[in-house]
């Protein structure tokens, strides 16, 4: 779906002022259609989500609706140490070998679907930690999403934002857009938030990954949904 300048700004919480400058400059993905600046809310996340900015997942009314839990993706997707790779290539096959995905999941297919998201722009989002993603996460038929927690055996360029190595990767699988919308959402959300961070940080263990994730989803849930 695409968005106009007014909602960018709402969505990245900045005046449409500085949404107008990052176009100027050539950081901000948007397209001209008919005049009117216009940009698609996927890529508009993935943007963000590679620079910090502080995206409330609310700002989604329709991924909030499905947004799965963090903990819960976290659960299905596994948590993995000491994952090998001597390069981008290496690690991401090592990666989509470890994930939990259905049978049916061509893997090898999964696994150039990734390189090519690479190829278009890193998904290194700085500090070590990279988002490994697929930008039509439908066609992977995946029944639920999935986020794989990889800590690498040794950090590797990654092509990071910051020029730093990674040594944390999020890889995330999701069956739908507005699902995947929601779970990345919630990802930039939680790695914001102190405890998470140091968590991740530190290579806790995953039960105490777990419990982080577990206080983030509480802190954005509604009353309702807490009830």
């Amino acid at each position: 779906m695409q968005i106009d300048v007014k909602e960018a700004a709402r969505l990245l919480a900045v005046s449409e002022k500085s949404i107008y400058r990052w176009i100027k400059n050539g950081t901000l993905p948007g397209y001209r259609v008919s005049g009117q600046y216009r940009f698609n809310r996927s890529e508009l996340l993935e943007w963000a989500t590679s620079r910090r900015l502080n995206v409330h997942p609310d700002i989604f009314p329709e991924a909030r609706e499905e947004a799965p839990d963090l903990a819960e993706a976290i659960r299905t997707g596994g948590i993995h140490y000491r994952v090998a790779g001597a390069d981008k290539a290496e690690v991401l096959a090592s990666v989509v070998a470890l994930m939990r995905l259905p049978d049916e999941v061509d893997r090898r297919y999964l696994l150039e679907v990734l390189l090519s998201r690479e190829s278009l722009g890193s998904t290194g989002i700085g500090e070590g930690i990279a988002v490994p993603h697929v930008r039509n996460p439908i066609i992977l038929f995946s029944p639920r999403p999935v986020l794989t927690l990889c800590f690498l055996e040794q950090a590797i360029d990654f092509d990071s934002i910051d020029g730093e190595p990674v040594h944390t990767l999020f890889t995330l699988v999701s069956p739908t857009v507005r699902s995947h919308l929601g779970l990345l959402s919630r990802l930039t959300f939680a790695l914001r938030q102190p405890d998470f961070r140091r968590a991740i940080a530190g290579q806790a263990a995953r039960d105490q990954i777990l419990a982080a994730a577990v206080a983030v989803d509480q802190s954005v849930r509604s009353p309702k949904e807490a009830r």
